[in-house]
Order: C-alpha cells, then structure tokens, then sequence
C-alpha cells in the first residue's frame, strides 16, 4: 500500500454517542457526527457472538449514513458487553439496569466493540472489533440503588459508564480503556491508516 496518502473531507461518524465524539475530539480529528437511523432493537442476535452481533451492527450503521455521503468515509460503531455468552446492550428502563447491574458486577464480563468503516465512493470496508475484559468491584445494596437511582445508566451497554461513575466499581481491566467508553480509538487509528485516509 502506497504510504503517501492525500488530504480528504472530515470522515463522518455514524454515532449520537456524545462519549465516541468526545473522545475524537480529544484525540485531534476533524470530524462530522450524522445519526444513523438504524434501530437496533430490531436486529435479531440469534446465534450470533458478541462480536459477531457488534460487528454486524456498527456495519449497518455505516452503510446507512454512507448511501447519503458516498464520497466520505463513513465510521460506525457499536458496543455491546458479553456476560458468560449473553449479549447485553442498552438497558430498556431502571428495572432492566439493575438486572444487568447485578449481574455485570458479579464477576468479570467483557466488554466490545464493532468498528466498521465504509467509503462508497473508493469501494473500500473494513470491519473488525475489539475486547476489553472488566474486573469489577462487588457492589452493595446501597451502592446498587444509588447508581440506578443516578440514571448514568441510560443509553450505556451494561448500564454503566467507566469515565463517570463506573470507574468507582472497578477493579482493573485488561484492553483499551476508550473501548470501555464505546469508541476503541488505539484500533480506529490502525484501520484509517489501513483504509488510506488522513486528516
């Protein structure tokens, strides 16, 4: 692959996650957020693996916002947590969070995420994933009803979020942080430089 790569428009990410765009721009991109229109609740896990399930999700996602900006490059992702083979995503209200709380915080669980990347216009995808295992810390009864009560659990895979108030409940990880937070930004680099965009 040639080394030398031209300057392109600001990729554009699929995501309403104010947590992926916070981490890119931390990091320095130029970049344009589009909702994807995907409904995830919609999509049949079946017998498919976490990764499996993230990877397929985070694809549509980018292939949704990549039909309307066929000449950019298009970036989609999706985080999903795996309990013992069980795929866990968003909790639907307080009493599904403290299910998953309970559950999560029993014994180590991993976390992943789906990255996919399209770009019509040069007929390129590139899809992988990547897995961070979570040490969390036993949280008591009083621990559990102050976190649900706290609503950090909304629109967050395992109902927590380990850069607000998730980090209080874990012991150690083994992975990339920011791939607990929802967007693997060591794995993001190594797939912009593979699919040949520069900023």
């Amino acid at each position: 692959m040639n080394n030398k790569y031209d300057h392109h428009e600001p990729f554009i990410l699929a995501s309403a996650s104010p947590r992926r765009r916070s981490l890119l721009e931390k990091a320095g991109y130029t970049f344009e957020a589009v909702v994807s229109q995907i409904e995830e609740s919609t999509f049949d896990i079946g017998n498919m693996t976490a990764e499996e399930y993230a990877c397929r999700l985070s694809l549509a996602k980018a292939k949704a916002v990549a039909i309307q900006h066929p000449n950019r490059l298009v970036i989609g992702a999706d985080t999903v947590v795996d309990f013992d083979g069980d795929i866990i995503g968003k909790p639907r209200n307080a009493d599904d969070a403290e299910q998953i709380t309970r559950r999560l915080f029993s014994k180590p669980h991993k976390v992943i995420t789906g990255l996919a990347m399209v770009w019509q216009e040069k007929e390129k995808q590139i899809i992988c994933s990547d897995c961070t295992v979570v040490y969390p810390r036993p949280m008591d009864e009083q621990q559990i009803v102050e976190h649900i009560q706290g609503q950090t659990w909304q629109g967050k895979a395992g109902a927590y979020a380990i850069q607000e108030t998730g980090d209080q409940f874990i012991e150690r990880i083994e992975g990339s942080f920011s791939n607990v937070v929802g967007l693997p930004m060591e794995l993001l680099a190594r797939m912009l430089k593979q699919i040949g965009y520069s900023q």
